[in-house]
C-alpha cells in the first residue's frame, strides 16, 4: 500500500493542512486503515478504492476515527490523482454522499482541485449547548458577531459556527481540550468553525478539532463548504459569491480556501485549493 503525504490549500508544503493519500486500498479492511492514519498521524487521511465504472470510491480516517468526509484530504487525494493520471473530473462516493472534483493546471503547472459538497443545511444551536460551548472556549456572548448568528452548518460533516468580533478574539484560542472531545462527541459535531469577518467576502477562521486528536485544524474545507451553505441560507452573502477564506496563519501553517456559493438553493458549494506533495 503505497502512503503519499500532501499539504492543501497551500503551495508551501510549510503551510496548509497535511493529509495521507492512498490512491489504491482496494483490499485494505477498516482496522488497517485507521491504523496507516494512526501512524501517518495527520488529522486525515483518505483511502480511495477505484470502482469499475470510473467512480472513486473514498473513506476518510483521522488518527482516531473515521469521518464521513473531509475536504482538505479530498483535495489533496484529487491533486494526487491528476498528477498520475491527468487532470479533469472526479466522481466521488464518500460516505456523506456523492461529491464531484475537478482539476486544472495553472499557468505555473501548479495542480488545484475544486470540489463541490453535498447540499449544505443548517440548524440553530440548543440554548444550552451554547452556553456549554463557549464556557470551553473561555468565550462570552459579547465575544460573538451579532450579525453572524451561532448555527451548526453541514456539508457533509455537521461544524458549529461562531463568529467573533474581533480578529483578537479569535487569535486568541485556549480551550478545555477534553471537555470539548466530550461536547463534541455528544452532539455529533466534527470540527469547531470559529471565523472573523474582515469583509463582506474574506473570512479568517480556525477550527478546533479534538474528534481528530488535534488541538487545531489548519485547513478545513468541510466546514468551509458548510460556512459558505450557511452564509447563503441567511442571507449574509448575496450569491452568486466567492469568498476567500484565511486558515491556519494562528498555529504557523497558512493556509487559503476558496470558496464558491451558487445562486441556486440546496446547490452544493465549490471549495478549492492547491495541494503540493511534502
Amino acid at each position: 500500500m503505497e502512503i503519499l503525504r500532501y499539504v492543501a490549500f497551500s503551495s508551501d508544503p510549510a503551510g496548509g493542512n497535511p493529509a495521507g493519500v492512498v490512491l489504491d486500498a482496494t483490499g485494505v479492511d477498516d482496522k488497517t486503515m485507521l491504523a496507516t492514519a494512526a501512524d501517518v498521524g495527520y488529522s486525515e487521511s483518505a483511502f480511495v478504492v477505484p470502482a469499475a465504472d470510473g467512480t472513486l470510491d473514498v473513506r476518510y480516517f483521522s488518527p482516531l476515527a473515521e469521518v464521513p468526509f473531509c475536504g482538505h484530504a479530498t483535495i489533496a487525494t484529487a491533486v494526487a490523482y491528476a498528477e498520475r493520471h491527468g487532470t479533469g473530473r472526479l466522481r466521488l462516493r464518500t460516505q456523506a454522499g456523492p461529491v464531484t472534483v475537478t482539476t486544472d493546471r495553472t499557468a505555473d503547472g501548479a495542480v488545484v482541485a475544486t470540489l463541490v459538497s453535498v447540499a449544505p443545511r443548517s440548524e440553530p444551536i440548543a440554548a444550552a449547548d451554547l452556553a456549554e460551548l463557549l464556557t470551553i472556549l473561555d468565550w462570552s456572548a459579547a465575544d460573538l458577531d451579532p450579525a453572524l448568528p451561532p448555527r451548526v452548518a453541514f456539508a457533509g460533516n455537521r461544524h458549529p459556527i461562531l463568529a467573533a468580533s474581533t480578529r483578537e478574539r479569535l487569535a486568541g484560542l485556549d480551550y478545555d481540550m477534553p471537555a470539548l472531545a466530550a461536547l463534541m462527541a455528544r452532539e455529533d459535531w466534527t470540527t469547531v468553525d470559529l471565523v472573523w469577518r474582515e469583509s463582506a467576502t474574506v473570512f479568517h477562521a480556525r477550527n478546533p478539532f479534538p474528534p481528530g486528536g488535534v488541538v487545531e485544524d489548519p485547513a478545513t474545507g468541510a466546514a468551509a463548504a458548510a460556512f459558505g451553505g450557511y452564509l447563503r441560507e441567511l442571507r449574509l452573502v448575496a450569491p452568486p459569491a466567492t469568498l476567500t477564506i484565511h486558515q491556519g496563519a494562528d498555529m504557523g501553517r497558512p493556509s487559503t480556501i476558496t470558496v464558491t456559493v451558487p445562486a441556486e438553493p440546496d446547490t452544493g458549494i465549490g471549495v478549492t485549493g492547491a495541494a503540493v506533495r511534502i
